[in-house]
C-alpha cells in the first residue's frame, strides 16, 4: 500500500484507519486451520458511501481487499492478504427496517443471527438460518451458509430476497427486492450469496423471516449404530414428515459433548437431535410418526427436552462440537469436513467415512445435519505432526471423492476459501472459466479477495 494512499484513508476514517500490528493480527484469519496473514491495515467504514470510498481508491491503485465480518469461517475465506487492506464490517451492525406483517427486514452487513432475532422478539417472527456460531448474516450471505433449519426453512439462498453490493470499482448496486417472486432480469442476488467477497462486499441484506411456530418440542433418541441413526433421517426426510432439524452425532462427539457441554442423563451412543415446530397438534402427529420409524431402525425411546432452558442446553451443546472437540488437547487444530450429498445416499456416504477414519487412526468424530445430507468429520491434530496431516489430506481427498461418485458436492455450507479451491476444480471444471470471466468483468484488477474460490491467473 502505497503513502499517497493510506494518506487518504488516514483522511477520510481518522481513527477507524489502523496500521498496528495488534489491530492487523485480530483481523488476519477465520477460525480456519491456517496460520494468520496480516494485511497491511485494517479500515472500520460505518456506511455503503465509506465502503464504496474504499474500493474506489484500492482498485485505481490495484491494492487487494479483504472483507471481514465476525470471523467465524472455517476455509480460509477471510484471511489477510499481506499486500492489501482488510475491511472489517463490524460497524455496519444495525438493523435497518422490520416489515413483520410482510415477514421481512433490512439488515447491515455484520447484524448477528443472534442479534437479529433478539431484536424480533417482540415482532412474533425470527431468523431461522442457524449455522451454530453467532455469524455476521453478510457473512453468511457470502458463504451461502445453512445449518442445523436448513431441513424446514432453507439456506441463505432461500430467505435472501435483495442485497446492496458495492463492487469493486466503488458502484453501489442494489439487487432484487420485497416481493415474494421477481421475473426481472438477471438473478443477481443469488450471482453474489456464495461468492465470498471475490465479486463486491456486501453491505445490506434483505432477508425474510418466519413465524415464530405455536409449538417447539425437541428430543434426543439412542441407535444401537449409526448406520441405523442415519436411516432412520434419510426415511423421515423421504416420507415428507414436517420436521425442524434432524442432526447426528455420532457416539465418539456423543461422548466428547456430555463431558464438554456436562449433558446429563444423556448416553453416549449414536443419536439423532430432533426438533419440531409447528402447532401442537401437527406435532404430535409428525412425533408419532418419527417414533415409529425410529423404533423400526432400533431406535430407543425419545427423551424429551421439556424445558426451554433444557432445550437450549441440548442445542448449545450440539452448536459446541467444533470447540468441544478442540478441547481435547492444548495448542491443536480443528479442520471440519463438508461434504453433502442426495439423501438416498447419505447411509453409504457416512459409513464409509467412519470407517475411513477408523483406517487412518484419526481423531474425527462426526455430526451432521442429515436431514438435508450435509456431515462433518471434525478432525483434531496437532500442527507440528506432519505425517497425521498427510493422514488427513488422504481422508479428505477421498471423502471428497466419494461425495462426488454419489452426486454430492465439496461443500454443504462452509464455502471454498482456499482450502477446497482444488476441489472446486473436480466437482465444477467446466464451470470455473464461466466463474473466472465474470470476476473479471466485474473486479478487472483482481482486488476483492484475491486467491480465494480460485486463482484467477
Amino acid at each position: 500500500m502505497n503513502e499517497l494512499v493510506q494518506t487518504e484513508l488516514k483522511k477520510i476514517f481518522n481513527g477507524r484507519f489502523s496500521t498496528s500490528e495488534s489491530t492487523r493480527a485480530n483481523y488476519a484469519r477465520g477460525e480456519d486451520t491456517y496460520e494468520p496473514v496480516l494485511s497491511q491495515a485494517v479500515v472500520f467504514p460505518e456506511t455503503n458511501e465509506e465502503v464504496s470510498k474504499i474500493l474506489k481508491l484500492c482498485n485505481e491503485n490495484k491494492i487487494p481487499v479483504v472483507p471481514f465480518g465476525t470471523g467465524t469461517s472455517l476455509e480460509g475465506n477471510a484471511v489477510g492478504n499481506s499486500n492489501g487492506i482488510t475491511i472489517s464490517l463490524e460497524k455496519m451492525n444495525k438493523v435497518l427496517s422490520v416489515n413483520a406483517e410482510d415477514f421481512d427486514c433490512r439488515v447491515q452487513a455484520n447484524v448477528t443471527r443472534k442479534q437479529l432475532n433478539e431484536y424480533l422478539r417482540e415482532d412474533g417472527v425470527f431468523f431461522p438460518i442457524d449455522p451454530g456460531a453467532d455469524a455476521a448474516i453478510g457473512g453468511m450471505a457470502s458463504t451461502s451458509a445453512s445449518g442445523t433449519m436448513a431441513v424446514k426453512y432453507g439456506t441463505m439462498r432461500t430467505v435472501i430476497s435483495g442485497l446492496t453490493v458495492v463492487l469493486a470499482n466503488g458502484e453501489i448496486i442494489k439487487t432484487g427486492s420485497r416481493t415474494k417472486k421477481s421475473s426481472a432480469g438477471y438473478n443477481l442476488t443469488n450471482l453474489f450469496i456464495g461468492s465470498e467477497g471475490t465479486l463486491g462486499i456486501i453491505t445490506e441484506v434483505q432477508v425474510r423471516l418466519s413465524p415464530i411456530p405455536e409449538s417447539i418440542m425437541s428430543a434426543v433418541c439412542y441407535f444401537p449404530d449409526l448406520d441405523s441413526a442415519v436411516q432412520t433421517a434419510q426415511e423421515v426426510i423421504q416420507y415428507g414428515i414436517p420436521i425442524a432439524r434432524i442432526e447426528m452425532l455420532n457416539k465418539d462427539q456423543m461422548e466428547i459433548s456430555i463431558k464438554y457441554s456436562k449433558l446429563e442423563n444423556i448416553k453416549a451412543s449414536p443419536t439423532l437431535f430432533f426438533e419440531f415446530h409447528g402447532s401442537e397438534s401437527s406435532n404430535k402427529e409428525a412425533i408419532k410418526l418419527v417414533e415409529e420409524l425410529s423404533k423400526n431402525n432400533g431406535g430407543g425411546d425419545f427423551k424429551w427436552a421439556v424445558s426451554l432452558e433444557e432445550r437450549n442446553k441440548l442445542w448449545q451443546a450440539r452448536h459446541d462440537v467444533y470447540w468441544s472437540v478442540k478441547a481435547l488437547g492444548n495448542n491443536m487444530k480443528v479442520y471440519s469436513t463438508d461434504v453433502c450429498v442426495p439423501i438416498s445416499n447419505l447411509v453409504e456416504c457416512i459409513s464409509w467415512a467412519e470407517k475411513e477414519v477408523k483406517k487412518h487412526d484419526l481423531i474425527a468424530p462426526m455430526v451432521g445435519h442429515v436431514g438435508d445430507g450435509n456431515f462433518h468429520s471434525i478432525i483434531l491434530f496437532d500442527p507440528n505432526d506432519k505425517e497425521k496431516q498427510k493422514k488427513i489430506r488422504k481422508y479428505s481427498d477421498d471423502l471428497i471423492s466419494k461425495a462426488l461418485e454419489l452426486e454430492g458436492t465439496i461443500t454443504g455450507e462452509h464455502g471454498i476459501g482456499l482450502q477446497k479451491k482444488h476441489y472446486l476444480l473436480k466437482e465444477h471444471p467446466d464451470n470455473i472459466p464461466v466463474m473466472k470471466s465474470i470476476k473479471r468483468s466485474l473486479d478487472e484488477n483482481n482486488i476483492m479477495n484475491p486467491g480465494k474460490v480460485f486463482d484467477l491467473n
